[in-house]
């Protein structure tokens, strides 16, 4: 039996569906709260946070004509709280400033400990994607981003196309990217994507 609360809730977002703003303003002030502190938590970063928040309902009102009531609202909002977020942290791999200010955290919070739990847990999961991959494509992987080889040396010591090599780490790093989003967090993400020198 579904609990009064989901039940106010459906009929706010059928409200809001119809354009009802006085339904949007109360599923706004009810999980304003919850987004910012995902997203700061997230983001490192108040201003960065807030923007989230705006982006988030911005897109809900302007997709209110699409809302399935039947589906849960929550999940919904912070899906795209999480994709927000992510977009921001691969812009911010690319933005030494952007970067700076997410991960570099200020002297008086640094937390040696911290670091080095979070770089044995990337190192960890990262193995363990590593692993994940073919053979094939975890000896060109390796050969690559641990032996420092160039493609034409890979393409030379294999006997394959420089094309094949391309193909092989193109598909690896999909791979990488998407065991560590699903099985990682937005850090060891963000991690990733420096490790990878998108910088």
């Amino acid at each position: 039996m579904l609990c009064k609360e989901n039940i106010s809730e459906k009929l706010l977002v059928i409200e809001l569906s119809k354009g009802n703003e006085k339904a949007f303003k109360s599923l706004y002030d009810k999980y304003r709260p919850d987004i910012y502190a995902y997203s700061y938590s997230l983001l490192k970063s108040s201003a960065n946070a807030k923007e989230i928040v705006q982006e988030v309902f911005l897109k809900v009102w302007l997709n209110r004509n699409t809302l399935n009531p039947d589906l849960s609202f929550k999940s919904f909002v912070f899906t795209i709280a999480r994709n927000l977020s992510f977009n921001f942290l691969k812009k911010a791999a690319c933005d030494k400033k952007l970067r700076d200010e997410i991960f570099i955290k200020p002297k008086d919070s640094y937390n040696p400990v911290e670091n080095q739990i979070l770089e044995a847990e990337y190192e960890q999961m990262r193995r363990m994607a590593i692993d994940r991959l073919s053979p094939k494509r975890k000896l060109i992987f390796t050969m690559s981003r641990e032996e420092d080889k160039s493609y034409e040396e890979i393409s030379s010591e294999l006997h394959i196309s420089l094309s094949t090599v391309k193909n092989h780490m193109s598909k690896s790093l999909d791979s990488l990217r998407t065991y560590l989003e699903i099985n990682g967090n937005f850090t060891l993400l963000f991690i990733f994507f420096i490790g990878l020198g998108w910088s």
